[in-house]
C-alpha cells in the first residue's frame, strides 16, 4: 500500500514547536495550528473521508487500516463487527474491503461536518436517510472509477476503494476539525496494563502493549492485524467507550434488526496509552458536536499522538477486559 502523506509546511511546524511552551493551542486545536485534530500530529487542512470496512474473517487482511487517522469498531448483526475508518492526514492508495452502511454511522459522522462517506450500499429503506444526511454519500456503482474488485477474493469481500478518486466526487467535503480529542502528556495514575481484550458475541479484539513499538499491538479473533509494511499494527491510543446499543429501525429480510450504537450522551470510557489503562468518562451532548473524554476526577484525558482506535461496547463492559 502506498500512502500520500499530507504534511504541514516546515515554517508552520517550527512556529508550533516554538509556541508549544507558551500555549497548548498548537497541540490541541488541530489543523489551524498545523496539527491534525484527529491524531495530534503534523498535518495540513484536508477533506475527511470515512469508509465502512468489512471485518469478518473472509475480509482479512484488510487494506489501508494503518493509513487511517481514526478507526471506529462497531457491533453489527449476529454479534459480528464492522469498522468505520476515518482518513484525512493520509490517503492510502486503496482501502477495503468496503461494506454497507448502518443507521448509527450517520449520527457518528455528524461531528465531522459534511464528510465524504464511502460504503458498498444500504438496505432500501435506509438509502433515502443516508442521502438526506449531512454528508457526501459515495456508494459503490455511483462514484465513477473510485471502486474496483479484487478478483483473487470471493464476493462480497472483494470491493475496494481508491480514496483520491472518491474525494473527487465530493469536492465540498469538510476538512478535519476539532471533534473533542486532546493530545498531550498522560494524566497521573492509571493502572499498569499489559493487554486488554474486548469481546463481542462473535468477535474479539485484543491490544497488547509493546514498549519497543510504543503502541498497542492489534489482533482480531486471535490474528495479528498487519500494516502495509508487514509489521503488526501498533496503536498509540485505544478508547473502549461504553455506550447504549439497541435495535435500530431497520432489519434484514429475515427480520433481524441491526444494532444501533448511540454515540451521543455520556458514559464510561477506558483509555489505553503508554502501557496503562485510565478509567474515565465520555460526553457528547449533541450529534453536531465532538466527544469530550475526562478522567474520573474530571480532568481532560489526553491521548498519545497518532492513530486512535475507538471500540464501542455496552456500558457495563467498559470497565473490564484488562489483564
Amino acid at each position: 500500500m502506498r500512502t500520500r502523506k499530507r504534511t504541514v509546511p516546515a515554517g508552520a511546524a517550527l512556529l508550533c514547536v516554538l509556541l508549544a511552551g507558551a500555549s497548548a493551542g498548537c497541540q490541541q486545536s488541530g489543523v489551524p495550528g498545523g496539527h491534525s485534530p484527529f491524531t495530534g500530529k503534523a498535518a495540513r487542512a484536508a477533506p475527511v473521508l470515512a469508509v465502512k470496512i468489512d471485518n469478518v474473517r473472509a475480509a482479512r487482511p484488510q487494506t489501508g487500516l494503518d493509513g487511517a487517522d481514526i478507526v471506529y469498531v462497531e457491533r453489527v448483526e449476529s454479534g459480528l463487527s464492522r469498522i468505520l475508518a476515518v482518513y484525512s492526514s493520509r490517503l492510502p492508495s486503496a482501502v477495503g474491503p468496503v461494506r454497507s452502511a448502518r443507521e448509527s454511522d450517520l449520527e457518528l459522522l455528524r461531528q465531522f461536518g459534511r464528510p465524504a462517506f464511502a460504503y458498498s450500499g444500504t438496505q432500501a429503506k435506509l438509502d433515502p436517510v443516508v442521502k438526506a444526511a449531512p454528508l457526501y454519500p459515495l456508494p459503490a456503482g455511483k462514484t465513477g472509477e473510485a471502486y474496483f474488485r479484487d478478483r483473487s477474493r470471493a464476493a462480497p469481500h472483494n470491493l475496494y476503494l481508491r480514496p483520491e478518486r472518491a474525494l473527487k466526487a465530493a469536492a465540498g467535503a469538510s476538512t478535519a476539525r476539532d471533534i473533542g480529542f486532546r493530545f498531550g502528556a498522560a494524566p497521573p495514575g492509571g493502572r499498569n496494563t499489559s493487554s486488554y481484550t474486548v469481546r463481542y458475541p462473535a468477535a474479539r479484539f485484543s491490544f497488547a502493549w509493546s514498549p519497543e513499538r510504543g503502541g498497542w499491538l492489534v489482533s482480531m479473533d486471535g490474528g495479528a492485524v498487519k500494516a502495509a509494511s508487514g509489521q503488526q499494527l501498533a496503536v498509540p491510543t485505544v478508547v473502549v467507550q461504553g455506550v447504549r446499543i439497541r435495535p435500530s429501525r431497520y432489519h434484514d429480510r429475515w427480520g433481524a434488526y441491526s444494532p444501533y450504537t448511540e454515540t451521543t450522551g455520556a458514559g464510561p470510557a477506558r483509555v489505553l496509552r503508554g502501557g496503562k489503562a485510565y478509567q474515565g468518562r465520555w460526553s457528547r451532548p449533541s450529534a453536531d458536536g465532538g466527544t469530550d473524554f475526562t478522567t474520573s476526577a474530571g480532568a481532560q484525558l489526553a491521548f498519545a499522538p497518532g492513530q486512535v482506535w475507538v471500540v464501542y461496547v455496552p456500558e457495563e463492559a467498559a470497565g473490564g477486559g484488562a489483564r
